[in-house]
């Protein structure tokens, strides 16, 4: 029964290029002093203790795609230690397409330069959605843990990778919100006119941002809903539900209405930088009723969901970074997911553990198609093949 429900998800798909990460070279990145790997074209697995530099490795090629590190935004604290600067550099094929090298490059007290094939970007968010690419990784519990700004942001993220018109507004809604906030800040009286200017462009704006989130989460929903059940065997139900200040009223009645606290706090209180994605495990929220197995499994679920949205939506298929997946998760589980990742509805796949057993079980049911990475210390090398 489950093997059908998860067949159904991808056999309506459309067929989209699959863009390879071929190789990528790394200096000074993190503990990373210097890496020259090559990669299998599906599946590449990263074996090492904790602390070694797995997940820094899959930061760097996520570095890659959306000019920024998942963890740190302060791209100055991503240089080593004692270095003073870091590269990034990535070399991608896709079948019928000519080969893209991306280049990033930082040193202390200077700008990043981000490059296509050696020509820079005039603005960063040109490059967004390019090379699609979703994380799964234990930061992801901010998602159920934290506050409303960490499901926002995973919108973000997901609906900038396929819709410009989406990022660019987001962008403009943002802008005008600074410039508000200021004007709120300010001791002296502000003119009536110069709050309308920004509260129009955050209304324009926002009723942009609010629909466009509105229509994911709606098509979204169901897609979320098959692969937890399937992970978790139809054991538990699940849902989200999105709240907004733009719902069924006029952004910009809501921003005039709310100014004069707006004035006394100093910063915007509604908006739809105020909105809110409801997690929930059953019909209630999974924060407060989730153990931690079934909390892993839906952050696991919304990722691979996120995935599988790239892949219908947009026309090339996302790179999928799997960063120690498995912890807090019951065998049964381990065993589901293990199946999804071993098939064939995935692209490129990395994926670190500190449990060989997981890699190994993934690697039988892969077949010969993979490359087996030893990180220790900072240092990568890919193992032979009697070590994998």
């Amino acid at each position: 029964m489950y093997c059908f429900r998860f067949c159904i998800i991808f056999v309506t798909e459309l067929i989209v290029v699959i863009m390879i990460l071929k190789r990528i070279s790394i200096l000074n990145y993190k503990n990373l002093e210097q890496a020259e790997l090559s990669f299998s074209p599906k599946l590449n697995c990263f074996f090492g203790q904790n602390g070694m530099g797995k997940t820094n490795l899959l930061d760097a090629v996520y570095f890659l795609s959306f000019c920024k590190s998942a963890g740190n935004p302060i791209d100055s604290q991503n240089i080593r230690h004692d270095a003073d600067f870091f590269v990034i550099q990535g070399f991608y094929e896709a079948a019928g397409g000519p080969p893209e090298e991306i280049y990033c490059g930082m040193k202390r007290r200077q700008k990043k330069q981000f490059k296509r094939n050696k020509k820079e970007y005039t603005r960063l968010s040109d490059h967004i959605g390019f090379l699609p690419l979703v994380m799964v990784s234990p930061a992801d519990a901010g998602l159920i843990a934290g506050g409303s700004d960490e499901r926002r942001r995973f919108m973000d993220v997901v609906i900038s990778q396929y819709d410009k018109e989406y990022l660019e507004a987001l962008i403009r809604y943002n802008k005008a919100l600074v410039q508000r906030n200021t004007l709120l800040k300010s001791e002296q009286p502000v003119e009536e006119e110069l709050f309308l200017v920004w509260e129009e462009m955050m209304a324009q704006a926002g009723e942009v941002v609010f629909r466009k989130r509105e229509a994911f989460i709606r098509e979204f929903i169901p897609i979320f809903q098959s692969f937890y059940s399937f992970i978790s065997q139809d054991r538990e139900k699940v849902g989200l539900s999105y709240d907004s200040h733009a719902r069924d009223v006029s952004l910009l009645e809501v921003l005039k209405e709310s100014r004069v606290r707006d004035r006394i706090m100093g910063y915007s209180l509604r908006g739809v930088h105020k909105d809110e994605l409801n997690m929930l495990l059953g019909d209630f929220p999974i924060k407060r009723e989730g153990s931690q197995g079934q909390n892993k499994t839906y952050l696991v679920a919304l990722k691979l969901a996120q995935f599988d949205f790239l892949k219908r939506t947009g026309t090339t298929v996302p790179l999928l970074l799997l960063d120690d997946i498995f912890d807090k998760l019951d065998a049964s589980r381990v065993e589901q997911i293990i199946k999804l990742v071993a098939s064939d509805s995935f692209g490129q796949i990395f994926i670190t553990d500190t449990n060989r057993e997981h890699l190994d079980c993934i690697l039988h049911k892969v077949g010969s198609d993979y490359k087996m990475f030893r990180v220790e210390q900072g240092t990568v090398a890919e193992m032979k093949e009697e070590e994998a």
